[in-house]
């Protein structure tokens, strides 16, 4: 990391750009705080087990395992995703969401992100139903089992960035520099033995987000995904393109996944577009876009677009 870059501004201007990342993190958060809310509703009327806010909660927005009760509440595919209810269950799942997140759109776009991150979900979903209802271990479970939190999403978000450029390497605390396939496939691994011991629901889970991100990059390479090229803008994008053959595209810049720059190079310059948006943000702020010159708008445009 550059000595000279503050982390705290650095997400500061994360978020003022509202990316998709950025939305899709505000919505766990969202979802979260609304529990609380109803925790505090349900002291208020004299319902102090926390209990029994959280069976409330659940019973409306948890993905059951019964087919019979999804087939009532449907929209819980979708919900459940969104879904926490303990602190550390959101913090662990969007620092991961965070992390893979921004180095997911270092090389797809922001349409690809959130087709992972929700079909990662439902795949998720599915695989946990599934699971439940085929085979005998969890029959007992069946009609009280339910599926809650964002892993899955995120799952898919690690193993689709892992399988697309997979000689992509961080820092690990006591580890050092690793490439990410292998901290992805470490998470897969362990899911998949982790199964016949607690939250066995979860691992499958995780397991069916896993195996999207994986089928998702698979997809894309073979242009199957056609519809999911380009920039995002105003969450509107053409599902009837995914269904059409793919015409053949130029080879993508970063065929090597390796970058032209050292690192000092890479961070300094990203600083200098740092301080750059910031001023022109600040500017914006208090004049208005009108307020820019030819050349900030443009700057403006060139780095907005990198970030899609």
């Amino acid at each position: 990391m550059n000595p000279y870059t503050n982390p705290l501004d650095d997400v500061k201007l994360f978020f003022r750009k509202r990316s998709v990342l950025s939305t899709l993190i505000l919505i766990n958060v969202g979802v979260w705080a609304f529990t609380k809310v109803i925790a505090v509703i349900f002291f208020l009327f004299n319902q102090s087990d926390s209990a029994a806010s959280e069976a409330w909660i659940l019973r409306f927005l948890a993905l059951p395992a019964s087919l019979d009760a999804l087939s009532l509440k449907p929209w819980t595919l979708f919900s459940y995703m969104f879904l926490h209810l303990d602190f550390f269950h959101i913090l662990f799942n969007l620092i991961w969401l965070y992390g893979f997140g921004r180095i997911f759109l270092e090389y797809l776009n922001s349409r690809q992100l959130l087709l992972t991150y929700i079909l990662g979900g439902l795949a998720g979903g599915l695989f946990y139903i599934l699971g439940f209802n085929l085979f005998p271990v969890f029959h007992s479970q069946l009609f009280s089992g339910m599926a809650l939190g964002a892993s899955a999403s995120v799952m898919a978000i690690v193993m689709a960035i892992s399988c697309y450029v997979p000689n992509y390497t961080i820092n690990l605390l006591f580890v050092g520099r690793v490439k990410i396939i292998y901290l992805a496939l470490v998470l897969f691994i362990f899911d998949f033995f982790s199964i016949p011991g607690g939250n066995s629901g979860g691992h499958l889970a995780h397991i069916g987000g896993a195996l999207w991100g994986f089928l998702f990059v698979v997809f894309l390479r073979k242009g199957i995904l056609p519809g999911m090229r380009g920039s995002f803008s105003g969450w509107n994008f053409s599902l009837g393109k995914l269904f059409h053959p793919a015409k053949k595209q130029q080879a993508p810049r970063n065929t090597n996944y390796s970058r032209p720059k050292t690192d000092d190079e890479y961070n300094a310059e990203k600083l200098d577009n740092q301080k750059k948006t910031d001023a022109i943000l600040e500017k914006i702020s208090k004049g208005g876009y009108d307020s820019l010159s030819k050349d900030e708008k443009a700057f403006l445009f060139r780095t907005s677009g990198k970030n899609n």
